[in-house]
């Protein structure tokens, strides 16, 4: 096991190509879901100049104008431009509507236990969850610290605290650990767009950047930069207007700055645009749950999840534990405990939290905000898989 090593992750604003797609995505399940708990659903996007197109199979007894939504999230993402924005933008769509004796209807809540084995998984794969004591969010501080930056760079440009800002910005943060702990900050890497017309010069950009982004964020921090600290802002020069205009996104092409930030495993299906029924997406929610209860019971500094299914399976077929020497257990203990606490199949992941009817109880907007800046490790969110209330069983074992 590394002890002292140098680790960097990134993050991405609302306004990045990919984060736009995925919220897209996200924004048109929420949609169904709000309208029609029951429904199914996968949507996934693909953007570039002046050009969106999106792909959904759906089974519902809603009817969604899934353009309309896709332009009031390419509004809300700031993109009114003339290279790029909600109203004048082409919006190409390949809907099919799948036969609705495809998709049986229930309610999970009403389900007998017999009754939820026989409803299977239709994705195979291997899912992980990770928590550790790097932060109060139990997640790694590299990643933390990654949305942070980006989710402060979406706030000052929203409230034009620097008004010359475009949506599309980059962040990414290298720590440096000693003993598997960070020691201090290595490098921050920060790139920003302007809009067009901006006559902002480079040192212009890197003072604003430091005094209303980066200095705010570390601030209450206890891992802050220093002075030999690698600071990298717009290391390529000024950019103009970024997004759309400039690069392509597509939805489920971050899934590192989804989950960890690479620090730990993470699978390679997107989590984005896929209802709860959908193990390739929930299974990862349920991971990071048992992984955080783990650490926050104390039987481990850090835990790494695995959950493997197989199509046609109720059950997950693998459930594995890496505590990385930390635990206070063995890793097939902690794994005993974990299955013997937490209910991994699908149905049961669903009903635990309530999957398919948040985002009516949030006013149709509950995935997407899970689009941009992490589906996990949330601290500005509410997020059923983020509680610890399972802690208390586990320590007591």
């Amino acid at each position: 096991m590394k002890t002292d090593f140098i680790f960097a992750s990134e993050s991405a604003t609302g306004g990045h190509p990919d984060k736009l797609c995925d919220q897209i995505s996200d924004a048109i399940v929420d949609r169904f879901l709000d309208r029609d708990p029951g429904a199914k659903i996968r949507a996934e996007c693909a953007v570039s100049t002046a050009v969106l197109f999106l792909a959904a199979r759906f089974s519902s007894t809603a009817a969604v104008d899934v353009a309309q939504v896709a332009r009031k999230v390419i509004r809300k993402a700031g993109y009114e431009h003339e290279d790029f924005n909600s109203t004048t933008c082409s919006i190409l769509t390949s809907l099919k509507e799948l036969p609705a004796d495809d998709s049986p209807r229930f309610d999970e809540t009403k389900l007998s236990d017999e009754e939820m084995n026989r409803i299977h998984v239709k994705q195979q794969g291997t899912f992980f969850g990770y928590a550790c004591r790097q932060t109060a969010s139990l997640m790694p501080l590299p990643i933390t610290l990654a949305h942070k930056l980006a989710m402060r760079i979406d706030l000052v440009r929203q409230q034009k605290l620097i008004p010359y800002l475009a949506p599309d910005a980059k962040t990414q943060v290298g720590i440096e650990y000693r003993d598997r702990m960070p020691a201090r900050i290595y490098s921050l890497g920060l790139a920003v767009t302007q809009l067009a017309g901006s006559t902002r010069g480079h040192r212009q950009i890197c003072e604003d950047i430091r005094q209303v982004v980066i200095e705010p964020v570390f601030q209450d921090e206890p891992v802050r930069p220093d002075e030999k600290t690698k600071l990298f802002i717009n290391p390529e020069g000024v950019t103009m207007l970024g997004g759309p205009a400039v690069h392509s996104g597509l939805t489920g092409r971050k899934n590192a700055v989804d989950t960890y930030g690479e620090y730990s495993r993470y699978s390679g299906s997107a989590l984005s645009g896929k209802d709860p029924m959908r193990i390739d997406r929930v299974g990862v929610y349920a991971a990071r749950y048992a992984a955080k209860n783990v650490v926050a019971a104390n039987l481990a500094e850090e835990c790494e999840v695995q959950l493997t299914y197989s199509i046609g399976s109720s059950h997950p077929v693998s459930i594995q534990v890496d505590t990385f020497d930390t635990g206070k257990l063995s890793d097939k203990e902690i794994a005993a405990l974990i299955k013997k606490h937490f209910d991994f199949r699908l149905v049961a992941i669903v009903r635990e939290f309530d999957l398919r009817r948040l985002p009516s109880r949030m006013k149709g907007d509950f995935f997407r905000k899970l689009a941009v800046y992490g589906h996990v490790g949330r601290t500005d969110l509410d997020l059923p898989w983020e509680k610890t209330d399972k802690a208390a069983i586990l320590e007591a074992r």
